[in-house]
């Protein structure tokens, strides 16, 4: 993807004060102390546009969630040195010259933050949410976790070519005994389980969802009373997922959420610790986080590991920076940097599998390792993503993180217009930072 011209050439030298953007049309929720019955937030509606915009920011309202705290120094970010960059040009999906500011505000961001270097360019809110508001990650979790998960790699206590069974008894006669822990990483387990949001009869909808006691589909709460067999997560995974007898595990590449509550489980095992405490203990206290972070937990209290990660957009790129670095902050090793290297050694089996998978063929996506959508491994560019436009963008070439979150009408990524505009600003901006 081209720049539209050289940086230099292309920025409209203004100030963020001097932009003024109108939110998409919308009633506002919670209106009113107390707040009005029309415009309150449930679990009914919390993925609903405009009510997300509320619920995303307050996820422990509608749901359980445990603390992770911050720990050690802050690490300190000065005034964003380039506010010029909020009205850069770059092309849009409909060809035409517009501000970044602009592309990300019209296609519902809450928030958005660049740094390049050690230091934050630039910086910018929309709507109600603030640079000190927690965000919910959905499946930007995956990757969080996945980086962790390199510390006991490292420490050689796990064999990646080893069944997950082999470390937790109990996936014994799932459809995960029959895969390796990397095919778990790369969503190519081949199990008889799909992820389908849009149907309330599915199997996601009237098991997984109320298995992690989040409100994923209207109702899904209520399909598990609390005497169920399937009462949390673990008992999903280890009770119902069973392999696809017409699929090979390794041989295709199928995004499904279960296998990153597979990998929160075997941290969990490995370590001897809740994932929380984990995260907290080699992540959270190490990065010079500013705010403590939360995470959702099932109806056991198991956290989401797969999606239920909440943060604010600076800590959020605090974690972006660390992994950029190849696992380093402020002269210490977080994580193995042969760890976060080997997210980018993509080999030709898995470009293969993602595109042999219909749904990605006109994505921008060319692989998916270790929980982490690949772009173009070659720059080190890559992304941590979760539904409803949640992005952690890395891109050594360009020295650049950015993190965005959002608050989208869709869910999916997949053939989402308004998830493919951010992204595509994104990486026309980072082009332009490399030159």
């Amino acid at each position: 993807m081209q720049p539209t011209c050289s940086l230099l050439g292309t920025i409209l030298f203004m100030s963020i004060s001097n932009l003024s953007f109108s939110q998409p049309n919308h009633q506002e929720p919670m209106q009113g102390v107390p707040p009005s019955r029309e415009s309150q937030v449930t679990m009914a509606n919390y993925r609903d546009y405009p009510a997300s915009r509320w619920a995303f920011r307050n996820t422990g309202a509608p749901m359980h969630m445990v603390m992770i705290p911050r720990g050690g120094n802050i690490r300190q970010f000065a005034k964003p040195g380039r506010p010029e960059l909020a009205g850069i040009q770059v092309v849009d999906l409909q060809g035409k010259s517009r501000g970044l500011d602009q592309i990300f505000n019209d296609n519902y961001a809450d928030g958005l933050v660049i740094a390049q270097g050690q230091k934050v360019l630039h910086e910018r809110y929309f709507g109600d949410f603030s640079e000190h508001d927690a965000h919910i990650w959905f499946s930007m979790s995956k990757s969080l976790a996945s980086t962790a998960f390199g510390l006991l790699v490292d420490q050689g206590l796990v064999d990646l070519q080893a069944s997950p069974a082999k470390y937790i008894p109990e996936l014994v006669g799932s459809g995960f005994e029959r895969v390796s822990i990397q095919q778990v990483l790369d969503h190519g387990t081949s199990i008889d389980f799909h992820e389908t949001y849009t149907n309330v009869d599915s199997d996601f909808a009237r098991y997984y969802a109320p298995a992690l006691n989040m409100g994923w589909m209207p109702g899904a709460a209520d399909v598990q009373p609390d005497n169920a067999e399937i009462y949390g997560v673990h008992d999903f995974l280890g009770r119902f997922i069973k392999p696809d007898p017409d699929r090979v595990p390794g041989d295709n590449f199928d995004y499904n959420s279960a296998n990153a509550d597979v990998l929160g489980w075997l941290i969990a095992r490995l370590s001897g610790q809740p994932f929380q405490d984990y995260i907290e203990d080699n992540i959270w206290s190490k990065i010079g986080a500013e705010h403590d972070a939360y995470i959702l937990v099932d109806r056991a209290y198991m956290p989401a590991v797969t999606g239920g990660m909440n943060s604010t957009a600076r800590d959020a790129l605090r974690f972006g920076m660390m992994v950029r670095d190849r696992g380093e902050y402020n002269g210490q090793r977080v994580i193995p940097a042969s760890w976060i290297d080997a997210t980018l050694d993509v080999s030709d089996r898995l470009l293969a599998n993602m595109q042999a998978n219909t749904k990605y063929q006109n994505e921008s996506w060319s692989a998916y390792h270790n929980m982490w959508w690949i772009l173009d491994a070659a720059a080190g560019e890559y992304c941590a993503v979760g539904i409803h436009g949640q992005v952690i963008y890395i891109n050594r070439r360009a020295d650049t993180v950015m993190v965005w979150f959002s608050s989208q009408p869709g869910a999916a990524s997949p053939g989402n217009p308004n998830f493919r505009a951010k992204l595509q600003a994104a990486r026309q901006l980072a082009v332009s930072l490399s030159q």
